[in-house]
C-alpha cells in the first residue's frame, strides 16, 4: 500500500504539478496552502509524508515541522527551499526534517527522497499501532477489577512505570502478579522493547544460572554453543523474575550484581558483560521474614523493596468476583463457540461465599468448567463439589434437603439432567420443576 502524502504550497501551480507528480507514482495526494489548512488537514486524515515549502502566508515550513514532529512524530517532512537558503533546510532538520531539497533541482530528486521518507514513516507507524495494540491488551486498564485495594495497587504501579525502578510485586498464587508486571512493562518508556518473564521456581539450582545469565560453548556437558541468557534477552527491557523466593542464595549475589551494576557472566565465561534492564520480582513468600532466618539476601531484599506492591486477595476484593465472572463467562462463551450463558443470583453468591485459595486463577478455571457443562444459564449445579451451599434457611427443613441432594446429585452427574433424574428416581419433568422452584 502506497502512502499518504500532504503537500503545501501557497503557490497554486507549483502545488499543483508537484501533486500531480507524486500521484502519478501511486501515492494518495492532499494539497494545502497554508500552515492553517495543513494543521486541519493533519487533524483530520493519517498521513505519512508532508512536502512543505518554507515560505508559506501564515507561517513558515520551519516551524510547521517543529509542529508536525510534537504532535505527529510518526509523519515524516521534506522541506522545500529557495534557492540560496540552505540554512532553511538545515534548520528544518534541527526541527525533525527527514530532509531538504532546494526548489528547482527537487523534481528529479523529489521522488527517490519521496520513497525513504515513505519507507520509514510506514515502519514508525506499524511500530506505534503495534505498541498500542499490546498496551490495550496488557496496560492498566486490562487490569479488571473495582476493589479499593486493587485500584490503591493500579495508582502505585502506574506511578512507578515510568522509573526504571524495581518493583517487588507480594502476594498469593494466582493474584495476577505477572499481569501488574507485563502491565508496568507496557506502560513504560521499555515498552518497545522485550518483557521477558522467568519462573525461579521452575529449574534446578545449576540450571536456573544458565537460564537467567546464558552460558559460554563448553561451559558444561551438552553446551555445544554459546547461548543467551534470559537478562541479556530483556536488554533496554524489563525482566519479570517470577517465585524470586525459590532462588539459590548463592545465585542472589549474582543477580543482585546485575541490578546494581548491569554487569554479569555467562556460566563458564571470564568475560563480564553489560545489560541495561530493568527488574521486576514476585513472590508469595515473606521475603522479610525470609531474609531474617537467613534464606534469602538481606541486601537484594533491600534492593528489590524499594517498591513493594502488596495484590490484595480474591477473598479481600469480593465485589469484584462478578466482574471477574462476567469477564471469563463472555471470554470462555466465544473460546467454545456457545451462546453466552445468564448467571443466576445463586451461582453468583455461591461464588462470592467460596474462599478461593487460588484466587483469581481459580475463579477463571471454574468458570470455564461451568461454560461447557451450561446450557442457558449459569446455576449451583454446575459448580464443583467443593463449593459452599447456601444454607441462610434451616438446614432441617425438607424443602431445603431436598434441594441440597438434588444439587448433590446434579454435581455428580456434571449437570447432566436426564442422569441426575434416573438416579433422584423421579421423572425429566419434574426435575426440571424442582430447578426452577430452587432456583438451581
Amino acid at each position: 500500500m502506497k502512502a499518504s502524502v500532504l503537500v503545501v504550497d501557497d503557490e497554486e501551480n507549483l502545488r499543483k504539478l508537484l501533486s500531480r507528480v507524486v500521484e502519478l507514482e501511486g501515492y494518495t495526494v492532499t494539497q494545502a496552502a497554508s500552515v492553517k489548512e495543513a494543521i486541519k488537514a493533519l487533524q483530520h486524515d493519517l498521513f505519512q509524508v508532508v512536502i512543505s515549502d518554507v515560505k508559506l502566508p501564515d507561517g513558515n515550513g520551519i516551524d510547521l515541522t517543529a509542529r508536525i514532529k510534537k504532535e505527529y512524530p510518526g509523519v515524516e517532512v521534506i522541506v522545500l527551499t529557495a534557492y540560496g537558503t540552505i540554512a532553511d533546510g538545515v534548520k528544518a532538520i534541527k526541527n525533525g526534517a527527514f530532509d531538504y531539497l532546494t526548489k528547482g533541482d527537487h523534481q528529479e530528486r523529489i521522488i527517490p527522497l519521496l520513497s525513504k521518507a515513505a519507507e520509514k514513516a510506514m515502519l514508525q507507524q506499524k511500530v506505534v499501532a503495534l505498541e498500542s495494540l499490546l498496551q490495550k491488551k496488557f496496560g492498566f486498564n486490562n487490569i479488571l477489577g473495582e476493589n479499593k485495594r486493587l485500584t490503591d495497587c493500579i495508582a502505585l504501579a502506574e506511578k512507578v512505570a515510568a522509573t526504571d525502578t524495581s518493583v517487588l510485586l507480594l502476594g498469593e498464587t494466582g493474584t495476577g502478579k505477572e499481569v501488574f508486571a507485563q502491565a508496568i512493562h507496557y506502560e513504560s518508556p521499555r515498552k518497545s522493547r522485550s518483557f521477558v518473564a522467568l519462573n525461579c521456581s521452575a529449574f534446578p539450582k545449576d540450571l536456573l544460572e544458565s537460564e537467567l545469565f546464558g552460558h559460554a560453548e563448553g561451559a558444561f556437558t551438552g553446551a555445544t554453543k554459546s547461548k543467551k541468557g534470559y537478562v541479556e534477552e530483556a536488554h533496554e527491557g524489563t525482566l519479570f523474575l517470577d517465585e524470586i523466593g525459590e532462588m539459590n542464595i548463592d545465585l542472589q549475589a549474582k543477580l543482585l550484581r546485575v541490578i546494581e551494576t548491569g554487569e554479569y557472566y555467562r556460566v563458564g565465561d571470564s568475560k563480564p558483560r553489560k545489560v541495561n534492564t530493568r527488574f521486576i520480582a514476585a513472590t508469595n513468600r515473606n521475603l522479610e521474614k525470609e531474609s531474617d532466618e537467613g534464606h534469602f539476601r538481606k541486601d537484594l531484599y533491600y534492593r528489590l523493596s524499594v517498591f513493594t506492591i502488596a495484590l490484595p486477595s480474591l477473598r479481600d476484593r469480593k465485589d469484584d468476583i462478578g466482574i471477574l465472572a462476567r469477564f471469563f463467562i463472555t471470554q470462555f462463551s466465544i473460546k467454545t463457540n456457545k451462546r453466552e450463558p445468564a448467571m443466576s443470583a445463586a451461582f453468583l453468591k455461591a461464588l462470592e461465599q467460596h474462599p478461593w485459595k487460588g484466587n483469581i486463577r481459580e475463579l477463571k478455571n471454574v468458570i470455564e468448567r461451568s461454560v461447557i457443562l451450561a446450557d442457558d444459564e449459569l446455576t449451583e449445579s454446575v459448580l464443583p463439589s467443593d463449593f459452599a451451599i447456601d444454607e441462610s434457611r434451616d438446614s432441617f427443613e425438607l424443602a431445603v434437603a431436598e434441594k441440597h441432594h438434588i444439587l448433590k446429585v446434579l454435581r455428580h452427574t456434571q449437570g447432566n439432567k436426564t442422569q441426575a433424574a434416573k438416579l433422584l428416581g423421579i421423572a425429566l419433568t419434574t426435575l426440571y420443576q424442582k430447578i426452577k422452584e430452587y432456583s438451581l
